[in-house]
């Protein structure tokens, strides 16, 4: 049973910086691609960032491109996003999302993952 958790996230000012962490435990994580993947209130849940199996690749939605970084250090089974000029539009719950299918890429349909973590909440004000 795979398990993934989310943190990092909270209240920022217009303009600053958070980075979310998503530790991956029950298997070995250095195989699989994962992502993140947000929800703003009323909105469907969205794709950001995803990366391939061994961070060479990866994939990030226009809105995000220039501002978000995402990373990954199998060593310590951790998955990252760093967010920068962060916008009030960021405000939304952050999950992070991994597959199961070993050497996958990074995908952006959220249909792709097989896993979710139970989110961490960006606050962004503005």
């Amino acid at each position: 049973q795979v398990q993934v958790v989310e943190s990092g996230g909270g209240l920022v000012q217009h303009g600053g910086s958070l980075r979310l962490s998503c530790v991956a435990s029950g298997r070995a994580f250095s195989y699989y691609a994962m992502g993140w993947f947000r929800q703003a209130p009323g909105k469907e849940r969205e794709f950001v960032a995803a990366i391939n199996w061994n961070g060479g690749v990866t994939n990030y939605a226009d809105f995000v491109k220039g501002r978000f970084t995402i990373s990954r250090d199998n060593a310590k089974n951790t998955m990252y996003l760093q967010m920068n000029s962060l916008k009030s539009e960021d405000t939304a719950i952050y999950y992070c999302a991994g597959q199961t299918q070993p050497y996958g890429t990074a995908e952006r349909r959220a249909a792709d993952y097989d896993y979710w973590g139970q989110g961490t909440q960006v606050t962004v004000s503005s």
